[in-house]
């Protein structure tokens, strides 16, 4: 192994808190030179945000440097041609999308795609509803998932995430969603690209037994378990074996030095 794919809310950061040691494993990464990039399924604010809270928690990291669904999705979305579309996201990330034509918020047809994320407490049954009755009109538009993270966790406890929705919605129409993040192979695989490196030279390292760990090993890459942000003992009960489980991303550089080379 010689790269490294890192998440970033539950394994450098809780809520507006950098996790123990999470500055000095930046530092190593840097000096070690290890390839590395972030991956993350947050759609609630674009990557520019990202970069700023990180380094309010004295983390720096290059907005290049993490590769988020909204920024897969404007790729793929432009590769296919598409360019009107919905959105459910929150209006920080509406931005990551500037270069399509945005439905107004009433509209109930017209989008040749429906791009689903991350909104928070603002789902409502209205809310919902108006992303099914658009994806039921006629031409059929596309179904976009930013994720299929399930729940994260929150300052208050665990909170439902993206994949709970899009499931609801693909229940409803008969429609598969496109998904433009973790767990998605697509993902994944343009996370690769941009790095440069193959699957079995690569490690990921996430809170999630299942998003991070489970759909990085489907492709070979190397998994490991952080028992930090959304991380919990049954996690260890599961069906996926982690390559490695870590108290914390602070753990990685003492990991890494015995088992990167074999």
């Amino acid at each position: 192994m010689h790269a490294l794919l890192l998440d970033l809310d539950g394994v450098l950061y809780e809520g507006n808190r950098a996790i123990p040691g999470a500055t000095d494993v930046m530092a190593w990464l840097e000096a070690e030179q290890i390839p590395h990039l972030f991956v993350t399924n947050t759609t609630s604010r674009p990557r520019s945000a990202l970069v700023d809270k990180l380094a309010k928690m004295s983390i720096e990291v290059r907005e290049e440097a993490i590769l988020s669904p909204p920024a897969a999705a404007k790729r793929w979305l432009t590769e296919q041609g598409v360019r009107r579309v919905a959105l459910f996201v929150k209006p920080a990330t509406q931005c990551e999308f500037d270069d399509f034509d945005v439905l107004p918020e009433d509209a109930e047809n017209g989008a040749d795609a429906v791009v689903i994320g991350d909104l928070g407490d603002g789902w409502r049954f209205d809310v919902l509803n108006r992303a099914f009755r658009l994806l039921m009109a006629q031409p059929h538009p596309r179904l976009v998932a930013l994720g299929m993270t399930r729940y994260w966790e929150a300052p208050d406890g665990l909170r439902l995430d993206t994949a709970p929705f899009v499931a609801a919605l693909e229940h409803a129409t008969g429609q598969r969603a496109s998904v433009l993040g973790k767990p998605a192979r697509p993902f994944f695989e343009t996370a690769l690209a941009q790095l440069g490196v193959t699957a079995e030279a690569t490690c990921m390292v996430g809170d999630d037994v299942r998003t991070d760990v489970a759909a990085a090993q489907a492709l070979g890459i190397h998994g490991v378990l952080v028992q930090t942000g959304k991380f919990r003992p049954a996690d260890l009960e599961s069906n996926v074996h982690a390559d490695a489980v870590l108290d914390s991303i602070a753990d990685l550089p003492a990991w890494w030095s015995e088992h990167a080379t074999g």
